[in-house]
């Protein structure tokens, strides 16, 4: 019995990541077919968000987050991560839009729940010793808006 509980609480983590401690290890694929994870990028502070094609607040978001690369993408890595939609629709939506920053899939929703998303989008930005420095549940509101919050925090 205990066995069992203990597999039904596997994937209901109610711990999230909180502001000043590490941010937890992700590997993911991108729409490139290429894998990433977090370790790899120590060394660069990274602008990651979660979202998905069918969430307003996230497609809203969208053009601030390429706005954004386009201006910081030498200093600051950007990485979208989305754990609903197919690599294909992510692709073709990728495309459409003309979005340069990484796209990646988390299929299993392992990075998902690393970081106890409930809500999309949800962004963290994270320093370059992989400590989380913000988190913003919900979308920002404009470009303005978040480039002042790389600026402040990165």
């Amino acid at each position: 019995m205990l066995a069992v509980l203990a597999m039904l609480n596997w994937g209901c983590s109610t711990t999230a990541p909180v502001v000043g401690a590490l941010a937890p290890a992700f590997t993911a694929s991108t729409i490139d077919g290429e894998t990433i994870t977090l370790d790899e990028l120590r060394g660069q502070p990274v602008f990651l968000s979660f979202w998905a094609i069918n969430c307003a607040a996230c497609r809203l978001q969208t053009p601030y987050i390429q706005a954004a690369f386009e201006e910081k993408g030498h200093e600051i890595q950007f990485i979208a991560i989305d754990s609903v939609d197919s690599s294909g629709a992510v692709q073709q939506y990728t495309e459409y839009y003309g979005l340069g920053f990484t796209m990646a899939l988390d299929s299993y929703g392992e990075a998902a729940r690393a970081y106890n998303i409930r809500y999309s989008p949800t962004n963290f930005l994270i320093d370059e010793q992989g400590v989380i420095k913000y988190i913003r549940i919900g979308r920002f509101m404009s470009q303005a808006e978040l480039l002042a919050a790389l600026d402040d925090y990165l």
